[in-house]
């Protein structure tokens, strides 16, 4: 997942998610591109759940 995703995926811009992968607790970036940093879906999916439960409904895509 990029940024767009997961901003897409909490309802945060990417600007947010920057800002989020601050911190220590957010997972690492497995790849970093041209275009930005690229995350493990099941690794963001987990943070997700741990750190903000009130977005992981079922309205994802």
């Amino acid at each position: 997942m990029g940024a767009a995703e997961i901003g897409k995926r909490l309802g945060i811009s990417r600007q947010r998610v920057s800002q989020l992968a601050q911190d220590p607790t957010f997972p690492k970036p497995v790849a970093e591109l041209a275009a930005g940093r690229i995350w493990e879906t099941a690794d963001i999916e987990r943070w997700i759940a741990e750190h903000r439960p009130d977005t992981t409904g079922d309205d994802r895509e």
